[in-house]
């Protein structure tokens, strides 16, 4: 429950009534669901008139084709260059090839500055599929029809050249924990810590 507490006073869980998460299958109060699809993008600028005509009446045709409402949630955040920098360093001290070590140094002399003129931002695209149980079929009906509809829309977005997965029930929980807690998320990451918990639970 610790992960899941915003300035150690209020539960985020409980801010945002999660009631738990299933098979990857966010569970809400009044018998409600929600699966989560992580889509790629396409640079839509990049391309000519004549693929942007098709791409939108691709699009189109993906909306009316729809089996359910769903939600698109564009995530920005700043990148975390510190453990890439890292690396770098690393691997100068490691390598013997003067050569090879004054490229190594002059590149992460290079990202340094660069970071440190600009923010290097990431996106991440979400697809948010949900389901209402109102005839009370249970979790398991719940779970099947969520997985038909996000098969017809990993499909639909593959036709515009967008590729989607659908989140497990630890990346759903550190998508939350990552949203209520960012600064906490960059130090403990959860998959971190649950996995470190997994293995000593089984040594």
């Amino acid at each position: 429950m610790s992960m899941l507490m915003k300035n150690g006073k209020r539960s985020s869980r409980r801010q945002i009534a999660i009631k738990g998460v299933k098979d990857g299958v966010l569970m809400l109060p009044g018998d409600q669901y929600r699966v989560i699809l992580e889509a790629s993008s396409i640079n839509f600028e990049l391309k000519s008139s004549d693929e942007q005509d098709v791409i939108i009446d691709t699009y189109r045709g993906f909306l009316n084709s729809l089996p359910c409402p769903v939600q698109i949630v564009t995530r920005i955040r700043e990148m975390d260059m510190a453990k890439y920098l890292d690396e770098f360093r690393v691997a100068s001290a490691n390598e013997e090839d003067p050569t090879y070590r004054e490229q190594i140094n002059s590149y992460a002399e290079f990202v340094q500055g660069l970071v440190t003129r600009n923010k290097i931002l990431s996106r991440r695209f979400y697809v948010v599929i949900p389901h209402s149980d109102s005839d009370r079929s249970g979790f398991d009906g719940a779970f099947e029809q969520l997985t038909l509809n996000a098969e017809i829309v990993s499909k639909g977005l593959g036709r515009l050249g967008i590729q989607a997965r659908r989140l497990g029930s630890l990346e759903v929980l550190d998508l939350f924990y990552s949203f209520y807690n960012p600064g906490l998320a960059k130090r403990q990451p959860i998959m971190q810590q649950t996995m470190k918990l997994l293995k000593e639970s089984y040594v």
